[in-house]
């Protein structure tokens, strides 16, 4: 059973609905129910009131989380049909109440009825129920709506089915998903402007009629205590799942985030399918990209990325994109992409000002891969080296850097899998990344073949290129080693220029301790752990300077008289392993392991591995 932060299974519908109007003053909770309403009931006298609601599970929706910050993921079939909630969508300009029901299960008759009681006493002048469909959710708010009426309220409800999976009808009709969102604020807008029940129902009825949403799955969801709903393979997704975790219609290999993205609105807009949305060039649409509750930031944000691209290339203006977690299910890791055709009337009910916390307030515009960029910062000449020093050749040189880069490709995933137990596993990519900018800087241009301009220009690209703290070390080892070659060629100068640049990797950062104390009060020894260098490291500290550092004992021999090169440079390689494997046993003084219990760390500093790697690399 997956674990799940809660304090009880039974619970946690409450708790998460507790939580959430602590946290939020616009919002009361109605007694003795799991409804929550707008504190401000009085202001909607005279005016439309509007409800929705659903189960547990799904927030924002129904319960209301924070906005485009992912949430949680999705299931399959549970016997019964289920349904989603709205609290994060309570609030002037969208819904004036939500009722709750449990993690995916419709609310009770009950406290619907209540709920439409609480708004009519308030002086609604009419209730509309904004419902997805699914059984559960028609057949309480439903039998709700009956019992309100026959107390002599005016209610009506609206049934959403924007699901845009099936080919062919089916007796339950489309399911209502993320486009209900839309409808919530479409709704909205209308109520607060004044609009009539019967305006507000025949604009809202047409709006649905112009929407598709459809869902891809990387994996289920569970609901707290219970094992996940389904099961998909490491290489399989799923397209066209509920937000309950119900069947799709197609399992298929997994595939890079612009091909999904293209199957997706290809299935969305087939005509031959029967809940297709129709989309022709020069339409205008709302995009909203939606987060099933486990999809990290990062691909939410290149699933946005690639569905702007694929509409513009069929002509689609997207008139306004939302990004963010609307409508969850759980945990799930996936997304839904929902399609809104839109006119000028449409748009401005989206763009209305709402207070409900969990719609973005973003600058109203469209959206556009064209969007004309910032002119990059234009640098200064740059000062060219003048070396009369005698060098290796051109040739020699990219001999030597085509096998360094080789070898840092090769052990790439090595890398990786060392920095699992200490970092976040990335070693080897950062090295790969640095080995093909490094190739593409050859491929563009000779290197030079002085060594203090080669060290320079090698600082260069991996600043540029490389990234992460890897790239910052290397860069400054390489500069102050450049520094110290000026002129010179021979031996003893490149053991002085190793020296150097391990010293510019511990060197005390100029006016860093004075400018954090300004009035030049003594540091006291307790505060020794305060920043004061570029890298912070020391021998010893299980860093990739524990291999450099012993690499440059061993090429201090080269300012011997009469030293074999080749011989001082295989020595200084056999240190520089012996030290990489010695960072196995070594407590991390630095880095980003220092943060990890020393028990936990089994395996050699993948920095360290990957230095004396390169020294293995230039030998050979």
């Amino acid at each position: 059973v997956p674990k799940k932060l809660v304090t009880t299974v039974s619970g946690c519908a409450d708790d998460a609905v507790a939580g959430l109007v602590a946290c939020n003053p616009g919002l009361r909770l109605l007694q003795g129910h799991r409804v929550v309403l707008r504190d401000d009931l009085s202001a909607i006298r005279g005016r439309v009131a509007l409800l929705s609601g659903g189960g547990s599970g799904h927030e924002p929706a129904h319960a209301g989380e924070t906005p485009p910050v992912p949430p949680v993921p999705l299931t399959h079939g549970h016997g019964a049909e289920l349904s989603s909630l709205s609290a994060g969508y309570v609030g002037k300009g969208m819904l004036t109440g939500v009722v709750v029901g449990t993690v995916f299960a419709s609310p009770s008759v009950g406290s619907i009825l209540a709920a439409i009681r609480a708004v009519a006493q308030a002086g609604a002048a009419g209730i509309l129920l904004i419902v997805k469909n699914y059984t559960g959710d028609r057949l309480n708010f439903g039998m709700a709506l009956e019992r309100a009426r026959a107390e002599g309220a005016d209610v009506r409800m609206v049934v959403v089915g924007d699901d845009c999976a099936f080919t062919k009808p089916g007796k339950a009709g489309r399911r209502g998903i993320c486009g209900t969102v839309l409808i919530h604020k479409v709704a909205g807008a209308l109520a607060e402007a004044g609009a009539s029940l019967d305006e507000i129902e025949k604009k809202v009825m047409a709006a649905t009629r112009v929407m598709g949403t459809l869902g891809l799955s990387l994996s289920p969801c569970s609901i707290p205590g219970s094992k996940p709903s389904f099961q998909l393979a490491e290489d399989e997704m799923e397209l066209g799942l509920g937000i309950h975790g119900e069947a799709g219609v197609r399992r298929m290999k997994v595939l890079p985030a612009d091909k999904a993205v293209e199957t997706m609105l290809k299935h969305m807009t087939d005509p031959s399918n029967a809940s297709h949305l129709s989309l022709t060039p020069g339409s205008s649409v709302v995009l909203v990209v939606n987060n099933l509750g486990g999809l990290s930031c990062l691909e939410l944000g290149i699933v946005a990325g690639a569905a702007v691209r694929c509409l513009e290339k069929r002509g689609i203006r997207i008139a306004r994109a939302l990004v963010g977690s609307f409508m969850t299910a759980l945990e799930m890791a996936g997304v839904s992409l929902t399609l809104m055709l839109v006119d000028e009337e449409l748009l401005r009910l989206i763009d209305a000002k709402t207070t409900a916390m969990a719609w973005p307030n973003i600058l109203a515009g469209p959206a556009t891969t064209r969007r004309e960029e910032v002119p990059a910062p234009t640098e200064g000449p740059r000062k060219l080296q003048d070396e009369t020093g005698i060098g290796p050749s051109t040739v020699q040189v990219q001999r030597v850097l085509e096998r360094v880069c080789s070898t840092l490709l090769d052990m790439q995933d090595k890398l990786n899998e060392l920095d699992r137990g200490a970092g976040d596993g990335d070693c080897g990519h950062t090295h790969a990344q640095a080995a093909q900018a490094i190739r593409e800087w050859m491929r563009s241009r000779p290197p030079p073949a002085a060594p203090a301009q080669l060290l320079s220009a090698l600082a260069d690209v991996l600043l540029e290129q490389m990234g992460g703290s890897s790239g910052v070390l290397y860069g400054l080892f390489l500069t102050a080693a450049a520094r110290s070659l000026h002129g010179r060629s021979n031996p003893p100068a490149w053991a002085d220029a190793m020296d150097a640049g391990i010293e510019a990797m511990q060197r005390s950062v100029p006016g860093a301790l004075e400018s954090q104390f300004p009035l030049g009060i003594p540091i006291p020894p307790e505060f020794s752990c305060i920043p004061h260098r570029y890298g912070g490291a020391a021998p010893g500290d299980r860093t990739m300077l524990d291999s450099l550092f012993a690499a440059a004992q061993a090429l201090h021999s080269l300012r011997s008289p009469g030293a074999d090169p080749l011989q001082v440079l295989a020595a200084a390689v056999r240190s520089a392993e012996a030290a990489a494997e010695a960072t196995r046993h070594m407590e991390a003084g630095a880095g980003r392991a220092s943060y990890v219990h020393s028990s936990r760390l089994e395996q050699p500093d993948p920095g360290a591995v990957a230095v004396a790697a390169v020294l293995g690399a230039v030998l050979e």
